[in-house]
């Protein structure tokens, strides 16, 4: 008999808005259960911190000049984790799988850095944490990311869907998971999500985001800035694999908050679609997105016209899409324990599948 483990996956994105946990039920390949899926906030200072900290990050020397900085605040992201597991029922967990907060990703210098300490997490609730995802990955030749594919994969045949279908995870980056028609998975980031909108909001006003694009509503696309932002984005080498800070706002300096939300939205969706289109040899029946960018109605909007595949939300279909990343960090901790690949060549670019995740066992 297949054994199954408990495992509770928790996962700090590119918002840095709060923890989404999620506990799951899995063998680690064929089969899982949602057990629970609970969202906690991060408070003001935590949350201004953490902005505050990834703005002075441009590069990896800063990680060293900013290292008494970077490890007070990783400590208090760290501390906050345990308050989470200990909210929630967790007596039964073999594993927490810990994503932490990622501050800067450079896959050219092989880094990506997450705040999280694995040992202290795990000293703290008891539990075996699996944390540090990217590291092999980007020692293996690969981008760090994205590594939800193989978790895509299995949410895939649970829920039926038809092949081939896209599953596009808007986060703070977009990354999209192509499953063909024999169930190979093909993935790569295609772009930015929320990060330039959250960041043009945060920049301009007291909100965290543009709540289902209200603002942006409000606002009129500026499409000359835009046709040649588009234009220098387009000329650029893209990476395989983005950070934040390979985006840049500042064409739209100057302009309102509604004009400047507007703007970016239109940007976003635009690139969003040029980077689907590659795909197109797949001959794709649905793309299903996943992610807090699912919520921004004018985007997604923005989307659906720009392409004649149908465009639906994860949600359609049972499954919270704001639970989607935590869910599979719980099931890549499991993959992990058994060591199983997490990653493809095909899906981060690493020379062959490999493991991931750093083990820590209390003692």
């Amino acid at each position: 008999m297949i054994r199954e483990y408990t495992s509770l996956g928790l996962m700090s994105g590119t918002s840095g808005d709060g923890v989404d946990a999620s506990i799951i039920q899995s063998d680690g390949e064929n089969k899982y259960q949602v057990i629970l899926d609970k969202y906690f906030e991060y408070d003001q200072d935590t949350y201004k911190n953490i902005h505050k900290l990834k703005e002075k990050i441009n590069n990896s020397k800063d990680l060293e000049n900013l290292l008494i900085e970077i490890e007070k605040l990783e400590k208090k992201i760290t501390l906050f984790h345990a308050k989470v597991v200990d909210n929630i029922k967790r007596e039964k967990v073999d594993f927490i799988g810990f994503h932490g907060q990622t501050i800067f990703h450079n896959p050219k210098e092989k880094i990506s850095k997450q705040l999280g300490d694995g040992h202290l997490l795990s000293k703290l609730t008891g539990k075996k944490v699996v944390y540090n995802f990217r590291e092999n990955d980007l020692k293996n030749g690969g981008q760090g990311a994205p590594l939800t594919p193989i978790f895509h994969k299995l949410l895939r045949k649970k829920l039926k869907l038809e092949l081939p279908v896209a599953i596009m995870n808007v986060g703070g980056i977009a990354n999209v998971t192509i499953i063909d028609i024999n169930e190979n998975i093909y993935s790569k980031d295609i772009g930015p999500g929320n990060c330039l909108i959250d960041q043009w909001i945060r920049s301009n006003s007291e909100k965290k985001y543009d709540e289902d694009g209200k603002i942006a509503k409000l606002g009129k696309i500026n499409t000359i800035i835009l046709n040649q932002a588009i234009e220098n984005f387009e000329s650029k080498d893209a990476p395989m694999s983005y950070d934040v800070k390979d985006f840049d706002l500042s064409f739209v300096r100057g302009l309102s908050i509604e004009d400047g939300a507007a703007t970016l939205t239109e940007y976003t969706s635009k690139i969003l679609i040029e980077k689907l289109k590659t795909f197109s040899n797949f001959s794709i029946n649905n793309i299903i997105i996943s992610g807090g960018g699912r919520k921004n109605k004018l985007l997604i909007k923005s989307i659906e016209e720009k392409i004649d595949i149908p465009v639906k939300s994860i949600d359609n279909f049972g499954v919270n899409g704001d639970f989607v990343e935590s869910q599979a960090f719980a099931y890549l901790a499991i993959r992990s324990y058994l060591n199983l690949p997490i990653s493809f060549p095909k899906t981060t670019g690493c020379y062959e599948p490999c493991s991931g995740g750093i083990l820590v066992k209390t003692k």
